[in-house]
């Protein structure tokens, strides 16, 4: 998994940086092919804006979250990408996978 992190209006330290590739390691468990984040932090006041582009093959997920605080913004996007990431991955499943019997040969 590939990550850009962007600020717009906002700096991006070291710490906020290591922050949202901390919380969006686990996003790569859901598919062994590489795929692209790119995040956004922003201020939109009084509220800090985080939003997330996931790029898949064939596949473009969109994610924004906005909170309080700038981390609270990232815990929420991690969230809501994982909670994309999985519906995703459950509607690209071949629901015709599974027991038959013309496949498994006790059909006739």
């Amino acid at each position: 998994m590939r990550t850009e992190t962007h600020g717009h209006e906002i700096e991006v330290t070291p710490a906020l940086r290591d922050y949202v590739d901390s919380k969006l390691e686990r996003l790569s468990r859901h598919f062994e092919r590489p795929f692209d984040v790119r995040i956004q932090l922003g201020l939109d006041k009084p509220q800090h804006k985080a939003e997330a582009t996931v790029t898949l093959p064939g596949r473009t997920l969109h994610a924004d979250a906005s909170a309080v605080d700038m981390y609270a913004a990232i815990d929420l996007l991690a969230d809501k990408l994982d909670r994309l990431l999985v519906k995703h991955k459950d509607r690209m499943v071949d629901h015709h996978r599974g027991q038959n019997p013309v496949r498994d040969g006790s059909f006739g």
